[in-house]
């Protein structure tokens, strides 16, 4: 199992740089775009789509990957880390049409409230986007109603992107930890 593992990191060092975001460019593209950023003009794009984070069952889209022994005695679960790939859809059923994946890695991170600091891709796989990605990075008080995690960059149509991430959680389950969480995302892009 480790010598498939090094194996596919070795790989991945080669050939996910060359298309991971399904519309990378050489150097020389890039570096024009960049040249004629100056003629661009800045547009701000919404969004609106529904998150489905499962941790129960046989397909969990949320792991746990870590813990410090101190996390199982923490009412907030200070010292936990996780990864996620979850689904997003355009509507809040399970069966509603897919539009994209958050892939990332988040922890608990606050001794006072379940606050995750969370770092992720909002990875589109249809429509005008498609292959585009927006970066998040933020601080998440998840218990609050509403919470924003700031848009801190993107790739593909969304280079040098900038904008917020608006989150309200329509349902939670205690006992599986399972959440569908609702986003409103505003973004400046060129």
């Amino acid at each position: 199992m480790e010598k498939h593992y090094i194996i596919l990191m070795v790989c991945s060092i080669f050939v996910i740089p060359q298309c991971s975001n399904g519309i990378a460019q050489d150097p020389k593209s890039v570096k024009k775009w960049f040249k004629d950023l100056h003629h661009a003009k800045e547009k701000l794009t919404e969004f609106h789509f529904y998150l489905h984070d499962i941790v129960s069952g046989k397909n969990p889209t949320n792991i746990r990957v870590a813990m410090a022994n101190a996390t199982a005695q923490s009412s907030t679960y200070f010292g936990l880390i996780a990864v996620m790939d979850d689904v997003l859809t355009e509507g809040p059923e399970p069966d509603s049409k897919i539009v994209g994946r958050a892939p990332g890695i988040f922890g608990s991170s606050s001794l006072e409230e379940i606050g995750l600091h969370m770092t992720f891709n909002i990875v589109f796989t249809e429509g005008k986007y498609k292959n585009s990605t927006l970066a998040v990075s933020g601080y998440n008080p998840f218990q609050n109603q509403y919470r924003e995690l700031p848009i801190v960059g993107g790739s593909g149509a969304f280079r040098l992107a900038r904008g917020v991430a608006t989150l309200h959680t329509v349902w939670y389950n205690d006992t599986s930890g399972d959440a569908l969480v609702e986003y409103h995302v505003m973004v400046l892009h060129y």
